[in-house]
């Protein structure tokens, strides 16, 4: 009986240490950003290989893990995902150095523009072939709009991998 009370009496008089704690005003998600349907199937969220302000969706070895909170913001170069002023139902996106674009949320997996910004609930992109073999122009899609003479798919989702 002593060998089966040893051990809980050995663990009930042992120091006690308590660890730190932090505390965060927002919650942040970290995550690579991926499409989920064709044309843009398990292609990552990254910077344009040829002009590293541009937003793409190219192959998973040259993707970005981000900080999703607000902001998007790169792990990579730290650089934020930032919607740019546009006429066209059509955001274009740009990474930069200010994240000046704090809309951005989660639903579920998905990412979102939330309802109470400027630019409302938004979860549709716009993707267009980039002039980069395998990678895809990523826009935020408001309305219907695309650009004329170029190869888009209109209304897709860009994901975390599931958050299950």
């Amino acid at each position: 009986m002593l060998s089966l009370l040893l051990p809980l009496l050995l663990l009930v008089s042992a120091p006690t240490h308590s660890l730190p704690t932090t505390s965060s005003s927002s919650a942040a998600t970290i995550g690579k950003i991926r499409g989920v349907r064709d044309p843009i199937y398990h292609l990552y969220l990254q910077s344009n290989s040829k002009n590293a302000s541009v937003p793409v969706l190219g192959p998973e070895s040259s993707a970005d893990e981000f900080t999703i909170g607000g902001t998007i913001q790169s792990r990579k170069t730290s650089q934020y995902l930032n919607i740019q002023t546009a006429t066209t139902s059509y955001k274009p996106l740009a990474w930069e150095a200010a994240g000046t674009t704090t809309a951005w949320g989660l639903e579920g997996d998905t990412i979102i523009t939330v309802q109470g910004s400027s630019y409302g609930r938004q979860l549709n992109w716009l993707v267009c072939k980039s002039t980069d073999a395998s990678y895809y122009d990523l826009y935020l899609q408001t309305g219907s709009d695309t650009p004329s003479g170029r190869s888009c798919s209109n209304y897709q989702t860009i994901h975390l991998p599931c958050l299950c």
